[in-house]
């Protein structure tokens, strides 16, 4: 028997369907490919079909859910054409978010960014793959308001998040956190610096981190990709 989830507080109903199961496939709890039925998750959370559909829709829109007439619904399998193209985005807008906080730092500024390696070395010291990823959002969303550009990290989380199960399997067999930390480190006194174009590549190398994990895991684990 389906266990029944309340819904509670001021979210709707959507919000409250959508974040689980962006949770669910976001941590691999839901591998890539696994069937997902909408009319399960409608008696789960004791809600009619339609906000369940609506969720299953914002989903989509982030490449975390394929949706197919007549077919099953399942979690998306990672395409590497998509990947690319999110990347792209994601390097454009990040490159000039680390020029412009280069540029705007102040010493506010940079003890907020302090304050961000703080927490991750906590983590990274507990081996805390979960937290580590929620901080990393963290560290590029205070950049963004340093550069005082808040609103491009709209874009970087949108593009981030159809990558970061990848990056969640690299962290988990790899445990590559504490070479991430370094590159927020580096990061973080190049702006702190002023040195717009040091923090520029700084944060172009450390998004090529994922080159070699995308590699290694569509080699070992083919079936998590699209033909």
């Amino acid at each position: 028997m389906v266990q029944t989830t309340q819904i509670a507080g001021r979210r709707t109903s959507v919000d409250v369907v959508f974040d689980h199961i962006y949770e669910e496939i976001a941590s691999l709890r839901m591998l890539p490919g696994t069937r997902i039925s909408e009319a399960e998750i409608a008696a789960r959370f004791s809600v009619s079909r339609q906000p369940v559909r609506d969720a299953f829709r914002r989903l989509q829109n982030l490449d975390l859910l394929l949706i197919r007439p007549q077919k099953a619904t399942e979690v998306r399998r990672f395409s590497i054409k998509a990947i690319k193209k999110s990347r792209f985005v994601r390097a454009s807008v990040e490159a000039e978010v680390m020029r412009r906080a280069a540029v705007e730092c102040d010493k506010a500024a940079g003890l907020l960014l302090d304050a961000c390696l703080a927490q991750q070395r906590k983590v990274v010291a507990d081996c805390d793959f979960e937290a580590f990823g929620q901080l990393d959002y963290e560290f590029h969303k205070t950049l963004c308001e340093v550069a005082k550009v808040a609103f491009a990290f709209e874009v970087i989380s949108s593009e981030k998040a159809k990558v970061d199960r990848l990056c969640l399997l690299g962290l988990a067999k790899e445990d590559r956190m504490p070479e991430l930390l370094a590159d927020h480190e580096k990061i973080a006194e190049l702006v702190k610096q002023g040195d717009a174009e040091g923090a520029v590549a700084a944060g172009m190398e450390h998004l090529s981190r994922l080159d070699a994990t995308i590699e290694a895991i569509s080699i070992k684990n083919s079936d998590y990709f699209e033909p």
